[in-house]
């Protein structure tokens, strides 16, 4: 076998919605949620760094404390498509 196939692999939840966003989590193996910064979201060069990998479009918006290598992610609903709500666009500023 690869190496890789004997590695514990990133894995990607199905989107979920609400008004304004689209919603997903990803859960980081150990040996990569070790090198998480503590205590801070991060920037997309960051997480794309550790291996995460998705569409454009997608914030790291919140950390789940008690565990911590689960990572929450969102964007706007119709990402790329020019007509976004005014709230929306403010949200995602926040």
């Amino acid at each position: 076998p690869k190496l890789l196939d004997t590695m514990p692999q990133i894995q990607y939840s199905e989107k979920y919605y609400d008004d304004i966003f689209e919603y997903r989590h990803v859960v980081l193996p150990p040996d990569i949620a070790k090198l998480l910064p503590k205590g801070r979201l991060l920037s997309e060069t960051e997480w794309r760094g550790l291996g995460v990998q998705q569409s454009r479009g997608w914030v790291h918006y919140a950390i789940h404390r008690p565990e911590p290598h689960i990572m929450l992610y969102r964007r706007t609903l119709n990402y790329g498509q020019p007509a976004l709500t005014d709230a929306a666009n403010k949200a995602n500023q926040q």
